[in-house]
This record gives C-alpha cells, structure tokens and sequence, in this order.
C-alpha cells in the first residue's frame, strides 16, 4: 500500500497511530517539540521525523511552525483529542497492571463450595487480610465442578473444593484439611440411636443428596460404591441446608459434614465405621504462572494448613 495515499481503513490507521499517542498528546500539551521531546524523553529529531511521517501518512500534516514554537493543525487537533482519550484509558489499564503484580495491592479471585462458605473461608480471608490489606477479593460459590471449569477458562485463580483432581495432570493441588463425614438420621430413624454404624447398613434407605458435580455427590457415590450398594435417590439438592431439613422431615438419610453448630433439629449425626471423611484443598490449573497476589494468598493458606479435622481452625 502506498504509504502516502489517504487512508480509508479506520482499523489500520488507528493500529498505525498507536505508537504515536503519546507524542501527539505531548505536543499538544507543549506546543514545543523540544519540550515535547523532553517530556518524552526522545530526542528531537526523532520527533520531528515522527511527526512528518504521520503526516505523510495520513495525506495532511499534524503540525505546522508558528514563531519559534508549532501548533497543531485540524486534522492533528482531531488526533490529539483522541490521543488524549485513548492514553488516559492506557494508563488507567497500566496503573492496574502495576496493582496486579504488586503481591500487597492484587486482586484474587477466590473460588469455593458452598458447604465452606460460612465457616472456613471468613477466617482464612480475616486472617490474610490482617497481614495483606490492600488486596483485593471476588469470591465465587458454586459446585464443586462448576468451580473447576471456571478457574480452567480463567475466571477463578484459586478453587477450595473437594474432592481435589489430584490424579489429573491438569490441575496442581493442594491438600489443607481432612474433614471426617457422618450419617445424618432423622431422630425416630431405626438407627439413631447407634453410636457408629457401618455405611452398608443403609444401603436399604431412601436418601437425601446434593446434586451431581457437587463435591458431596461425588464422595458419597464412591463410598457407596465401595460398601457394595448403589444408593436410591430419593431427593437431590443444591443446598446441603434442605438436604439436613429433608432428612429431619424424615425423607430419607444423608452422608453430611458435621453441622457447624452441631445436627440440626429433628436430626441426629452418626459416626460411619470405619471412618470416612473428605479432603479439602485448593486447585489451580497446572503450568499457569499465578499473579503475585494469588502465590502470596496461596502460600499463606498452605502454611496454615492441618488435617485434624477441625474445619474451624483459627487463620490467624
């Protein structure tokens, strides 16, 4: 393409422009191309050639002499209205990158399930932010899958879930917590009153459990798996709290966490034997460079870690 001909693609000649912003914006703040070029920190000369070429390009010039200084033409006028629009866009996006990677003043977009939603993230956060409180949070709920796929396509930089994808290349992991589970019975249940019971022993029952790709789902299937039954399903839902008052409503039995302030009315919560229980942990997506503010929330969640079973553990 002629590089002198008048331009008629918009696209083009604003992706042609880009590298001059700065300058046009500069000259039209000095009205001085030596000062333009100080403010810049380009010498003269190369501003002068710059300027010239840009009116080559656009078959007008940008700028034209007055005395001992320039003024800019219409046509360079337009420009440099734009320039200055564009350029505080850039430097706003620029101020926010220099946030992104300041590992006290990023941003971190935590994921989680709903079932540790009210008692193991409040702490974990209150703790960080005590020794970190300049950075910023977005915290997503969902299912346990849900929250995988959304840190897969970048949404989510760090997921707290279980069961964590431990065997998938894909995903590094983190183990943080083992959290036992118990059969959640309805008080007059023929079994409420044992103090253990084997999981094989329900086998015959209607049950009570959240959907499929929630985390519970899917632990409670290979427990069952493993202690020779398929379950009958009796109701599925996205609330671990309706699942506690479906079981109290006496609609069925369920395999639950503890309740965080112990069973729900009108049920009771039966150690399993031999003891099961869920890993906890975070997950990210493998070979993915984590922003400073994420390795620093990630790290700081790993040295406070331990499996005793104990889901209220204090962050600080």
């Amino acid at each position: 393409m002629n590089q002198s001909a008048v331009p008629d693609d918009a696209p083009e000649l604003a992706a042609h422009l880009a590298p001059a912003l700065a300058l046009l914006r500069a000259v039209a703040t000095e009205g001085h191309l030596t000062r333009a070029a100080e403010s810049l920190g380009v010498p003269q000369p190369t501003v002068s050639r710059m300027l010239a070429k840009l009116g080559e390009r656009l078959g007008t010039p940008v700028i034209v002499r007055q005395g001992r200084g320039i003024h800019l033409t219409r046509a360079g006028a337009l420009l440099a209205e734009a320039a200055e629009d564009a350029m505080r866009g850039l430097e706003a996006g620029c101020r926010a990158v220099i946030e992104e990677v300041d590992p006290d003043r990023g941003h971190v977009t935590f994921g989680f399930q709903h079932t540790m939603g009210s008692t193991l993230v409040p702490p974990l956060l209150r703790g960080f932010r005590d020794e970190h409180p300049h950075v910023r949070f977005g915290l997503v709920q969902g299912p346990r899958d849900a929250m995988l796929a959304r840190a897969w396509a970048g949404e989510v930089d760090l997921c707290l879930i279980s069961p964590l994808p431990d065997r998938d290349p894909r995903w590094e992991t983190a183990p943080l917590w083992e959290e036992p589970l118990v059969s959640v019975l309805f008080t007059r249940h023929r079994l409420a009153r044992r103090s253990k019971l084997r999981l094989a022993e329900l086998a015959g029952e209607d049950f009570v459990a959240t959907r499929p790709g929630y985390g519970l789902r899917q632990i409670f299937a290979g427990l069952a798996e493993r202690a020779g039954f398929e379950p009958r399903l009796a109701f599925e839902s996205e609330e671990v709290d309706t699942v506690r008052g479906l079981v109290a409503a006496g609609l069925g039995v369920a395999l639950l966490p503890p309740g965080d302030n112990g069973p729900a009315p009108g049920t009771v919560e039966v150690p399993l034997e031999p003891p099961a229980h869920r890993t906890i942990g975070l997950a990210w997506p493998a070979g993915r460079t984590l922003p400073p503010a994420v390795r620093t929330f990630r790290d700081f969640t790993l040295a406070r870690r331990n499996f005793n079973g104990n889901r209220r553990s204090d962050f600080h």
